[in-house]
């Protein structure tokens, strides 16, 4: 074969599958015009976050420990509780920052009253980058990104990497910054809440919808931003952002109409649907098996449970360690971890665990309501390629998320009149983002341009049941 057309083989696998084309560049010419200043602010952050990763004492940066802030507490005599969800408690502007370099963006930071999962009132910070133009065309154009900082630290939180973090973890949201660049590139305001609220209550669902639509809230109200009485806002995220702007979505018809009635859709990524179904799934699993343990910290705080209690000697042993861990301390370092070894023997099967089952029902997506708004799709089945099995039970994923449970879902909505666009790809998890990013950004700003809403409802093929799990005695 002469090398040309190796070249063209080559192009045509991807991790060993077979495509019809290589997947187009996250920044595609044809999503939109860039001109020259929009070229020059990509190749500088770009740079910055080149520069944050390699330059020499970047991994003593990298290590530092994070600098308690004051802006973070609510300490005003008047009770929280008596201010509306989204109220802007505190205000303040900032250098966006990758890795604690600082780029050319300035961003606004609000503290905002919203409430966790239990509806109790909690003041939570989001971030707003404003786009740099002069005439600003598309200034009511908002893109919510939900960011997948996935982590059990609260000091892991967008907000805070972007005020200067310099840990391991605030690298996940300086490459985040590479992701919603093409939104901002064409003059829409971007959001980045801190989904997982100030206690970072990892996998908890509901709390993510929660926290993602008070930012919306807050940043629609701030006088600071100033954004216009017709602006419109789309919702993103992949994997953990998947989490906070699929339970945004189901949760805003009844808990912010008055922000679903600024929604134009959402488009999601890598979908954790039901949380018992996953843990069948993961476990055991060489690269993903130790998020199933994260879950259950963050799943378990967010509902006041004493999970020690509960806990073997090695379950004890691994709350210890994980209980403040980012993702990225925890992918492939937990290979062989089973639920039955973390428990008493008398929980082994945690359909007898009232606590368990009462907890993870709460946090089945399609639970808490069903959108009224538009959604792009996307889930990957080639999870062999991250060492994760298909389940005998739950059949393929993506090595974490099921696409099985993705499928029924979509089902669902499309059920009940929801615009659906569902796609999957032969991919893993890691590698899906490649494919599935060009596309929602391409429906995002379809969206905006009110465009046709495409959907393939009648060719979903059926999926696992997403019935609630039944506690045994």
């Amino acid at each position: 074969m002469s090398p040309g057309k190796q070249a063209a083989a080559r192009r045509k696998m991807d991790m060993g599958h077979m495509i019809e084309k290589p997947p187009p560049p996250i920044f595609p010419g044809y999503l939109m015009p860039i001109h020259s200043q929009a070229k020059r602010l990509l190749r500088t952050l770009t740079g910055v976050a080149v520069a944050a990763v390699t330059l020499p004492g970047a991994s003593t940066a990298i290590a530092a420990t994070a600098t308690p802030d004051p802006f973070y507490e609510y300490t005003d005599s008047t009770p929280l509780s008596s201010y509306a969800p989204g109220t802007v408690l505190k205000t303040r502007t900032i250098t966006y920052r990758i890795l604690g370099l600082a780029t050319p963006l300035k961003a606004t930071q609000l503290l905002y009253r919203s409430v966790d999962v239990q509806m109790r009132p909690v003041a939570n910070v989001t971030t707003v980058v404003k786009p740099w133009c002069l005439l600003c065309l598309n200034k009511n154009k908002v893109v919510s990104y939900q960011s997948f900082y996935d982590s059990l630290n609260p000091e892991d939180s967008p907000s805070r990497s972007i005020a200067g973090g310099k840990r391991l973890p605030d690298l996940i949201p300086g490459v985040e910054t590479a992701l919603f660049a093409p939104f901002l590139l064409q003059g829409y305001t971007i959001i980045i809440p801190d989904t997982e609220g100030p206690k970072a209550n990892f996998a908890a669902g509901p709390e993510y919808g929660y926290h993602t639509l008070n930012s919306i809230r807050a940043a629609l109200k701030s006088p600071e931003l100033g954004l216009p009485s017709n602006t419109k806002v789309a919702m993103i995220g992949y994997s953990g952002g998947a989490i906070a702007s699929e339970w945004a979505a189901e949760l805003a018809p009844t808990y912010a109409p008055d922000v679903n009635q600024k929604l134009i859709g959402s488009a999601i990524g890598g979908v954790l649907v039901h949380p018992d179904h996953n843990l069948d799934y993961i476990q055991g699993s060489p690269i993903w098996g130790g998020v199933a343990g994260m879950a259950l910290i963050g799943v378990g705080r967010s509902f006041d449970l004493n999970l020690p209690q509960y806990l073997s000697e090695k379950g004890l042993a691994l709350h210890e360690k994980m209980k403040n861990q980012s993702i990225v301390n925890v992918l492939g370092q937990y290979p062989d971890l089973y639920w039955k070894d973390i428990v008493k023997p008398e929980y082994e099967n945690r359909l007898k665990l009232g606590a368990y089952v009462d907890s993870v029902n709460k946090v089945i997506m399609g639970t808490g309501g069903t959108p009224t708004t538009p959604m792009f799709i996307g889930q990957g089945t080639g999870g062999e390629l991250e060492g994760t099995k298909a389940s005998p039970i739950w059949g393929k994923g993506d090595g974490v998320m099921l696409a099985g449970d993705v499928r029924t879902l979509a089902r669902q909505y499309c059920a009940k009149g929801v615009q659906i666009e569902h796609k999957e790809y032969a991919l893993s998890h890691f590698t899906s983002i490649a494919v599935w990013l060009p596309q929602a950004i391409g429906w995002v700003n379809d969206r905006f341009r009110n465009k046709p809403v495409p959907q393939n409802c009648a060719s979903i093929q059926p999926g696992n049941p997403l019935d609630p799990v039944v506690a045994l005695p």
